[in-house]
């Protein structure tokens, strides 16, 4: 069993990640009902120091998510931004994942709950590649999976909730069990949506498709990052809804995640894409890696020094 030696921030104090206690009884254990976030710290070229990406948007999301589910965090955007630095620093990290977490705890243990303590944590720690580092190179293969992806009458599908994750697990779980590297989710109407933690781009004749703003989607932080690279790049980019049969005849695809960064497509279930990584994938993927790394023009207003 692997521990994660760490130190993290919990409602305003600093302590080992094995010390944050979870009741057996917490609400959100047993229902579901919290919020997160995934958020990498880099190190910057040049000064070798750490610098988070997006940072405030990411907590943004966080509130705006706990506000979906009418939690009341006692945090602003600002001590939450300042506790994410605090905490990278405690661990002498300039490179790291970051977990921004946000559960109910012990309390009314009936469905709407009722004044149960809000709990709000950041955990970091060392992460590499979610996707591997072969996978940023030359491609992953993706499996069009039988979950689908819930609707927006089901659950909040703009709100990042733990227990909405479920679907992406049981998703993830089948295609790894069979060697295969992502699951990819349809809607209930048979379009593409996203992959099991990621937004999903396909490529076709030097420009780029991705499902639009009001499909059942997580509006990714790097989804709309790469979205606005490839406006700065010239790149096309058209936003509708598409099939899976878009997907079989597309040049290229990708994915785009915090965790996963953009990581191409080299094969969908049973056929292989023209080119992994293709030529759009090639232009936005070194441009994304040198922007988080603070060489690029949109460096300074995206990334937060430690």
């Amino acid at each position: 069993m692997t521990s994660i030696q760490t130190l993290a921030w919990l409602n305003g104090e600093i302590l080992p990640v094995q010390e944050v206690r979870v009741s057996a009884l917490s609400h959100t254990l047993h229902y579901g009902t919290g919020v997160f976030e995934g958020i990498r710290c880099y190190r910057q070229n040049g000064s070798g120091r750490g610098g988070v990406f997006r940072l405030r948007a990411h907590m943004e999301r966080l509130l705006e998510s706990a506000c979906v589910l009418g939690i009341n965090v006692p945090w602003n955007i600002d001590h939450l931004c300042d506790a994410t630095l605090e905490v990278i620093r405690a661990n002498d990290f300039q490179e790291c994942y970051i977990r921004p977490l946000v559960w109910l705890d012990e309390g009314e243990m009936g469905l709407a709950g009722g004044g149960n303590p809000v709990m709000t944590m950041i955990a970091v720690w060392e992460w590499g590649a979610y996707l591997g580092d072969d996978g940023l190179r030359n491609g992953i293969h993706c499996l069009m999976t039988s979950y689908e992806r819930s609707t927006p009458n089901s659950v909040a599908i703009r709100a990042k909730v733990t227990g909405q994750y479920v679907t992406s697990f049981m998703a993830k779980r089948q295609v790894k069990a069979l060697g295969i590297d992502e699951a990819i989710l349809l809607d209930r109407d048979g379009f593409v949506s996203e992959a099991s933690g990621e937004n999903l781009f396909i490529g076709k004749d030097g420009a780029l498709m991705t499902a639009p703003d009001e499909a059942a989607i997580l509006h990714g932080i790097t989804r709309d990052t790469i979205l606005q690279l490839a406006q700065d790049y010239g790149i096309p980019v058209e936003l509708r809804r598409f099939g899976r049969s878009s997907m079989y005849y597309c040049d290229e695809a990708f994915l785009t995640g915090t965790a996963a960064e953009l990581t191409p497509i080299r094969r969908v279930d049973d056929r292989d894409l023209p080119t992994s990584p293709g030529p759009i994938t090639k232009k936005l993927q070194p441009a994304y890696l040198n922007l988080v790394r603070g060489d690029h023009e949109r460096a300074a207003e995206w990334i937060t020094k430690l």
